[in-house]
């Protein structure tokens, strides 16, 4: 599946098999020590067939400092993977996990991950999830304004969550659907 192109160029895709030794290469760079190998995001993305979580790619030109940008996007750029995303929704009947999503330094503030987090929540919508939970860094206050506007709440802390470094996790929630209505009422 792929979205049309953006007033950027920026379109969103199904991440692929191809698309791995680039996402693991921006996530080791992005992450670190904490980040999924080649073989965990192919093992994710090979149990991404069974229909219970999707990977996504945003791809886009970057501009070239120095040019101007015409109406198509950025002149003389070439397109390249900008972010990526995954959830997992599991059965639909309950709530959806953000897995991960990561946009590279140069692509920041330019709204990719903000359509990668509508693009799975929508997917999360369509699979029946009633919401979306995420961990965050307690210090990536960057994430934590993207994950509000998007309608997420502080729900929790998770002491000591991530390890390296060692930092708490905030949880956070968005309600994708009203929740049913006891019985009888």
């Amino acid at each position: 599946m792929s979205t049309p192109s953006g007033p950027d160029g920026v379109t969103l895709e199904d991440m692929t098999e191809a698309d791995l030794p680039v996402v693991a290469r921006l996530e080791a760079s992005l992450f670190g020590a904490e980040a999924w190998s080649q073989d965990l995001l192919a093992a994710e993305l090979a149990a991404a067939s069974g229909g219970d979580r999707r990977y996504v790619v945003a791809r886009g030109p970057l501009p070239v400092p120095g040019e101007r940008e015409d109406a198509r996007g950025a002149a003389g750029a070439e397109s390249r993977i900008l972010g990526y995303a995954g959830m997992w929704v599991g059965d639909g009947a309950g709530d959806a996990d953000l897995l991960t999503i990561a946009t590279i330094p140069q692509a920041r503030r330019r709204k990719v991950a903000s359509r990668l987090l509508t693009e799975l929540m929508d997917t999360a919508r369509r699979a029946g999830c009633r919401a979306v939970l995420l961990e965050v860094r307690a210090s990536n206050a960057a994430a934590q304004s993207l994950y509000a506007t998007h309608g997420f709440t502080r729900i929790g802390l998770r002491r000591r969550y991530y390890q390296a470094p060692q930092e708490d996790a905030v949880v956070m929630r968005a309600l994708l659907r009203p929740a049913p209505a006891p019985v009888g009422s």
